[in-house]
């Protein structure tokens, strides 16, 4: 069981390729000490081995400073290493198998991008939502496109935790405010810069006057 409280304030996906000569986990180190509050690995480029090595260190990283470590999609991977918990996509195993699997004291998140899907994930026993994307995404190739409009329409609707994904950075975040989330997914926003502690930084700012 997670012993820590779980803050989605700000929430680092990762992808390594959109590093600047960094090691990832030199990268989510600062994102972390820059304010990120729980981090997801996200490596689609990586075999099975790799994966699971990369997802050791990085757990090394997040247990150190107290945040969940999420994987993405990879049940295996996650109950390898004892993660927090995992994030499915609207194509993965559903969340109903995914908790039947992981038992109640995992975190189970799910991307959504229509108040059905965001409802059904709740239903079905997510412990939050991955909305998006709202400003688009270079980082992804499947993604679907949700307003700001049908982001409020969600946020509305359930009783679980809203976090928006998709382009974010410091320049757009601030758009979000009162739509109802609780935190921002950042990937490029906070990875893609040359500095990456400050980048964080300044997003953990936006975040923090939204409440």
């Amino acid at each position: 069981m997670f012993q820590y409280k779980t803050d989605y304030s700000l929430y680092l996906v990762t992808d390594s390729t959109m590093l600047r000569g960094m090691s990832l986990e030199e990268a989510v180190e600062q994102a972390v000490l820059g304010g990120v509050t729980i981090v997801q690995l996200r490596e689609k480029n990586s075999t099975s081995r790799e994966f699971y090595e990369t997802a050791v260190k990085i757990k090394e990283i997040t247990d150190r400073h107290k945040i969940p470590l999420i994987i993405n999609d990879r049940l295996d991977i996650a109950l390898s290493v004892d993660a927090a918990g995992v994030h499915l996509g609207q194509k993965d195993l559903p969340c109903k198998a995914a908790r039947h699997i992981l038992g109640k004291h995992k975190i189970i998140g799910v991307s959504a991008a229509t108040p059905e899907e965001a409802l059904k994930a709740q239903e079905d026993g997510a412990d939050y939502i991955g909305a998006g994307a709202v400003f688009g995404t270079n980082t992804k190739t499947d993604t679907r496109n949700l307003n700001i409009a049908t982001l409020k329409e969600i946020t509305g609707k359930l009783n679980i935790p809203v976090v928006a994904i998709g382009g974010i950075n410091s320049e757009n975040a601030i758009l979000l405010k009162g739509s109802g989330i609780k935190g921002f997914a950042v990937a490029s926003g906070i990875l893609a810069q040359s500095d990456i502690y400050n980048a964080a930084r300044s997003l953990r700012s936006i975040i923090n006057s939204f409440v």
